[in-house]
């Protein structure tokens, strides 16, 4: 009897079939398992690993007369790694201040350019500090070159003036006498030189090379003025009274902003570094944003919220967030926290 009819007669009885039912299942499962595990290990395998690189948000430059330049880079990163390699802009880094999005204070190591930050389970990091590896000169001419691969933000020196670019700016705007541009990503090299003549100078050339006399300017000016002033007075009279209307709607629609000194006399404990502070906030209108407030004063994140507090503390302004960043607005009645 071969193993065809052991089989076949197996088969017809039910209690061989069971037995060969059994017998075969597990054959099969044995056979098959390996084969499954093998395949799950090839898909593992096949599948990329995936790497959390943190995203910029924010990405700002600030240069000054010196030479030296303040980097502000906002970050998103994976919370649930526990430290991430951050790639700084120049090499000589100074003044360095890492916080999360709470306001914690981050260590990090830093090698070179290259920055290795613990995050603790922060989503978002804000690095403020100093280089002087992004600005050179040769001569008069300063020159300020950057490789970046997202969308910044650039403020010059004061009356710095700008003698080329090698990119278009997306937008550019002068306050304060300094240039505010935005720059796509990419290479970027701006050369410019400071001048606090540089607004007078053409003007003084241009008369000297004409021969014209200084009397005769000071006497057409006067002219003008006396025209402008008269002119200016006549249109006041006609426009008095809706002029008046007209303020005292503004005056009713804006919030009031107390005076400074006022502020001074009540408050007399204040610290001259929180007076300079007020006096800031009151001239931009009441209010300003937190990091208006880093790069007026140059101050790291950690010591300008430090400020902001006390300031808060003693009742005299109040905080609100706004696309997450923080407004710092004068309050219109101080309060008595003593």
């Amino acid at each position: 009897m071969n193993l065809q009819q052991i089989v076949a007669q197996k088969h017809q009885s039910p209690g061989g079939e069971m037995l060969l039912v059994g017998k075969m299942d597990i054959l099969s499962t044995m056979v098959r398992l390996p084969i499954v595990v093998i395949g799950l290990v090839l898909i593992a395998l096949s599948t990329p690993i995936q790497q959390s690189f943190a995203s910029s948000r924010t990405l700002d430059f600030t240069i000054y007369q010196d030479g030296s330049t303040h980097v502000f880079y906002e970050l998103d990163v994976d919370p649930l790694k526990l430290e991430v390699p951050v790639e700084l802009f120049g090499e000589m880094i100074e003044n360095i201040t890492i916080v999360d999005e709470d306001g914690l204070l981050l260590s990090s190591e830093i090698d070179h350019n290259l920055a290795l930050i613990e995050t603790f389970g922060a989503s978002q990091l804000s690095i403020d500090y100093d280089t002087q590896d992004l600005v050179s000169k040769t001569g008069k001419i300063w020159t300020f070159s950057i490789d970046a691969v997202e969308q910044y933000s650039l403020v010059t020196p004061k009356n710095s003036v700008i003698i080329e670019m090698s990119n278009f700016s997306i937008s550019m705007q002068v306050e304060n006498d300094q240039s505010h541009l935005v720059f796509p990503p990419g290479k970027t090299s701006i050369s410019y030189y400071i001048s606090t003549l540089a607004s007078a100078q053409p003007a003084q050339r241009a008369a000297e090379d004409n021969g014209i006399d200084n009397q005769l300017i000071l006497y057409i000016v006067g002219i003008a003025a006396a025209a402008i002033i008269t002119a200016l007075v006549i249109a006041k009279r006609k426009s008095r009274t809706a002029e008046s209307t007209v303020i005292i709607k503004d005056e009713e629609s804006k919030p009031q902003i107390p005076d400074p000194e006022s502020i001074f006399k009540a408050k007399q404990e204040l610290r001259e570094d929180d007076k300079e502070i007020v006096n800031f906030i009151a001239a931009n209108g009441g209010q300003a944003y937190e990091s208006e407030l880093r790069k007026k004063f140059l101050q790291p994140r950690t010591t300008m919220w430090r400020a902001v507090k006390r300031l808060e503390r003693q009742g005299i302004i109040e905080i609100e967030k706004k696309d997450l960043q923080n407004i710092v607005k004068l309050k219109s009645s101080l309060e008595d926290n003593s």
